[in-house]
This record gives C-alpha cells, structure tokens and sequence, in this order.
C-alpha cells in the first residue's frame, strides 16, 4: 500500500481553517505567491508518493545499521536525500540570507506531513535539520552562523539535538557532560548522550550536533547548562571539511519502530576532547534549545497526524477492497466490501474525523508561528505568540495519541491481516509508539499546558480560547443548517466543561500533586475542544463556497457531515475528562506503591 498525498484537503485546511492567504501577505513573505504555493505542493506531493513512500518498507526490513563505528542507512536512502538538496527542500521557510526561500512555515507544515505520512523514519532528518538552523539562526553568533547555516540550510549537512544521557532522562536538571575552555573562543566537550535521532549517518559530509552540557563554574540545575555547536568534522577557515572531531556513534539503538531512522548512542571526548563552540550566552542553554525543542514537538504532532493519515488511507482502502459477509440491513444484492459494514464504517468515520481536526489544530498553530514573527503590527504578533504557545503542547500531545491510536484502529479495520507485517499496517503502529513518547512524552506536555500555560497567567489565554470557542459555537447553534446547530451545541458543552476542568485546576494549584494528576485528562478535554472547533470553521467554509455555487464532488458537503460525527461521537468524552479533573484526581495517588 502505497501513498497519495491529500492535497485537497490540504489546500483546503490551509486557505480555510489557517488562512494561508492573510500569512502570504505578511512582510517577508512577497514570494509566496498563490501559484509558487501550488506548485510546491505539487512537487511535494510527487516527491512524497514516487521517491519517500516507496522507500518506507524498505527502511523499516533493512533498517539503519551499524558496523565498527560506522552508520549506514538503508537502499534508496541517499538518493532520496539528494531529491531534497537538490531542490532546496530544507530551505523552504528560512531566510534567502542562509539561502532558503523564504516560505511561510504554514506552507513548510503542509510539506513535512507529507514527508512523514510517506516515510516518518526518513523525514525525522530533515525535521531535526531544521531545528537545528532555526536555533542558531536566532542565538548563535554571526562566525557560526556563516559557518554552518548555508550548509544546513541546504541540506548538504544535518544537524541534531543532544540533550538526555544516560542518568537524566528528560529530567535535564541531571546532565553531567562538560565543556572545558581551551583559551581561543572554542571548548572540550566530554560526556555521552543517548536517544540521538540521526546522531550519526552517510547521507551528508558533516553532522552538526547542537550539544547542551556545563561549564566549570555552572551553577546547579537546568540554570547551569549551556548549548554548544559540536560538529563531526572540523569545519577550515575556507569552509572546507577538516579533521574529524572528537565525536563517536558507539551503537545505534533497536527499536519497536522507525527502524531506517539511527537512533545513536554518542561520546564525546573520548580522545582528549570534542572542539565545541559557545551558542550565545553560558547558562543559557536550555532556553536556546527550547526554540529547537518547541519546534521539534510541534513537528511530532505533524507525525501524528502524518502516521494517521497513512494508516486510514491503508485501511480505507483495505475496507473497499476485502469482501466478508453481509453487513446489518444491507439491500443489495450478493456480498460486499467490508467498508459497509456500520461499525466498520463508525471506525473509518472516526479515523476521517480526528485526522481533519489535527490538520486543523496543527495548520493553525504554523500559522500563528508565521503571525508571532512577521506580522507589522506588535498586538497582532503577541496574540499569535500567545495562541501558538497555547496550541503547541496540545498539538504534540494530543495529536500523538490520536496518531497512535488511529493506527491501531487501522489494524482493526484490518482485522486478521493487520496483524500480519507484510500488510504494513503493523508499521504504522510501530512507528506511531515512539512520538507520544519522544519531544517530551504526553504527560510533559500536559504539565507544560498546565503550569506554563494555564497557572502562569492563572487561566488568562486558556479562558479566552474556550470563549472564543463557546462564541464560535453560539453561531453554529444559530445556522440554519441542522449539522451545524448539532456541532454548536455539543463544542458549547465541551467548551463550558473544559473550562469547569481548567477551574478546578486553578483552585488546586497550591498543590502541585493533585494539578499534575488533572494535567493529561485537561490536555485530552483541550484537544478535542480545539479539533471541534476548527473542523467547524472547515464545515463551515465548505457550506459558504456550496452557497457560493461552487462545484462539488462530495467533497464540500462532507465537511459539515464530518464534523457532525466528531460532535456527536467525540466531544461526549469531554465530560468523562471534567469528572476525572474534578471528581478524580485524588484517588490518583490514593494508593500506597505498595499496593499498586
């Protein structure tokens, strides 16, 4: 089973739930023109469906491997990463400084769910890449930036993320590797870091491994580390590779999933020292890499998304195709394909569904990034910055988990067979496993929503989206059609019991245990609210241009019945999440571990 980029829906999300045409217009973004926009995810498209969608079998049989401190990627790989230097894919949203294009990152978002859906251990490379570049790109000096930008940018060399070790885990507070002075601006790196995506392979000349560790007189905690530049290769005055440095991959990782994509074990300075280079500020450097972190974790939501869109086309195709028995108050004559059966069809539903309200939460989000720092206007920026911070741990958290279990209701649709690997909808649950696990796992960004978001400003933004919500809701109660009077009442209620949820939170806050045993069922509640809400500004475009006479396939009419589902069949489970909030969260650490 192959894959076919959505592309109508994607143009639809992006015009009508994001608003990609407003973002166009912002300062710095004059190229991206209507026809520019189309024709990148044309391309996008074919690369997806012919070069990285053929390929994802492939990497998850062979898989990444390695053999006497070297890292090999599986057939196709390399040229498949020449497909994208080639055409300056990496360069897409960056500055045409660095030599990028300038694109709005909205449009980048839409790229890369493309990428991931075709082949998420692939696409994982060029994600973290541009982690990489936006982080130096906004703290490091102008040396390293000439240094290393164009070629990041470019694609020809990648970049990394090493933050956990050993003994730390995500508590960073723990990290032990050191940076020692050497007198000339430039550092010895020494320590292990572990769970390095891409940390080593032969796809690009140079790897630049953005590395957070301490200086001799850093205090203790996460206000002690710093974010150093540590490349696999020393890097000459004229640009050219030089020696290699002081950096080994020791193993790689063997994983449920996302086998093509090297998960390494790195040392550093196991011969005298990694030559490292100080990223703006010492101590600060766990807020540099949180510009790469935030930016990494809205990408894991986009896998989320990009893992269920390719497991419901599978199914869905699956469905059409396999023919048993006959299904409850079928009419028609002899046997018929499964995808007639109600529950079967209930599933594909609830698959179509979740996926259009992530597209939305995760286009929408993008979009708010583009506003935050382009817009003229200071008001309009901070307001953007304000929903973008809001969306981000919900579009990572809730996302993954609908990503994930969107891929085990593709196996169910499956039946038998999708417990079979030659299927492929095994892989899809494989690969899903890891990204509510990596970027912070669910319940870290639940705590993230919770005490970075609703306590530091006691409840300020998370009360004005959900009345944004509930305002939004009056209006569709009010339509004169009967899918959208259906989804006003049920988002109005979901609204209003969220905000119950987020009430008891803000009351409890004096005790830290009882608003992190709330956080994940408030993230749940937060999800669905804000997936119903933009399937609805969806359904309801899609009856504007129906009005509007524009020709349609089903493709129009579907949103608003879509949406309706959601309601109907989703957003109850807001109220299970207000009881857990409010009438549960005490009996969480009721038992002694004894008796667990």
């Amino acid at each position: 089973m192959t894959y076919t980029a959505p592309l109508r829906d994607i143009r639809f999300t992006l015009e009508e739930v994001a608003g990609i045409g407003a973002v166009a217009a912002l300062p710095g973004y004059e190229e991206a023109t209507e026809e520019l926009r189309d024709s990148i995810l044309d391309e996008a498209a074919k690369i997806a469906g012919e070069v990285l969608a053929p390929l994802n079998r492939v990497g998850d049989t062979q898989g990444a491997k390695w053999v006497d401190g070297n890292v090999t990627t599986p057939e196709g790989w390399s040229d498949a990463w020449n497909t994208l230097v080639e055409g300056g894919w990496n360069g897409l949203p960056f500055d045409a400084q660095w030599g990028g294009m300038g694109l709005p990152n909205v449009l980048n978002t839409a790229v890369q769910e493309m990428w991931h859906a075709a082949n998420m251990a692939f696409a994982l490379n060029p994600m973290l890449t541009q982690g990489a570049v936006n982080a130096l790109q906004q703290f490091a000096s102008d040396e390293l930036k000439q240094t290393y930008l164009p070629r990041m940018v470019s694609g020809e060399w990648t970049g990394t993320m090493n933050l956990t070790e050993p003994q730390a885990g995500s508590d960073l507070a723990a990290i032990r590797s050191k940076a020692e002075p050497v007198g000339d601006g430039s550092y010895k790196v020494f320590g292990q870091k572990i769970f390095i995506t891409y940390g080593d392979h032969d796809l690009t000349d140079n790897i630049v491994h953005l590395v957070l560790a301490r200086l001799p007189d850093a205090p203790a905690g996460v206000k002690g580390i710093s974010l150093f530049v540590v490349p696999k290769f020393l890097v000459n005055a004229d640009g050219s590779i030089g020696a290699r440095n002081d950096v080994s991959c020791v193993s790689l990782e063997h994983k449920l999933g996302i086998h093509a994509s090297p998960t390494a074990v790195l040392s550093f300075g196991d011969q005298g020292g990694a030559l490292g280079w100080l990223v703006g500020e010492p101590h600060n450097g766990l807020a540099y890499m949180f510009v790469m972190m935030n930016h990494a974790r809205q990408s894991v939501g986009l896998q989320g998304l990009s893992i269920a869109e390719r497991a419901y086309q599978q199914a869905l195709s699956y469905a059409r195709d396999r023919v048993q028995g006959t299904p409850a108050g079928w009419k028609g004559e002899g046997r018929t394909p499964i995808v007639n059966h109600p529950d079967v069809r209930r599933l594909l539903m609830g698959m179509k569904a979740r996926i259009e309200a992530m597209r939305g939460i995760l286009y929408t989000a993008a979009a708010a990034h583009d506003v935050r720092h382009h817009h003229a206007d200071a008001e309009a920026r901070a307001k953007a910055a304000v929903l973008e911070e809001l969306l981000t741990p919900i579009a990572k958290g809730w996302s993954t988990e609908m990503g994930q279990d969107i891929a085990s209701v593709g196996v169910q649709v499956h039946g038998g067979m999708g417990f079979i690997e030659e299927t492929g909808a095994a892989q899809h649950l494989r690969d899903a496993r890891i990204t509510t696990i990596y970027e912070g796992t669910t319940a870290i960004q639940a705590n993230d929503l919770v005490n970075r978001k609703l306590l530091r400003d006691k409840g300020a933004a998370l009360t004005a989206y959900l009345a944004e919500v509930s305002r939004h809701a009056e209006e569709l109660t009010a339509s004169a059609d009967a899918n959208l009077q259906v989804l006003g009442r049920e988002l109005a209620l979901a609204a209003a019991r969220t905000g119950e949820a987020a009430a008891w939170i803000l009351a409890n806050a004096g005790s830290p245990a009882l608003a992190a045993g709330a956080a994940v069922p408030l993230l749940h509640a937060m999800g669905l609210v804000a997936g119903g809400h933009y399937l609805a500004i969806g359904a309801r475009a899609a009856l504007k241009r129906l009005a509007e006479g524009a020709a349609d396939d089903g493709f129009l009419a579907a949103k608003p019945v879509t949406a309706r589902f959601y309601a109907e069949h989703l957003l109850g489970q807001v109220e299970g999440y207000r009881s857990a909030v409010v009438n549960g969260t005490a009996t969480v650490m009721a038992l002694d571990d004894a008796q667990l």
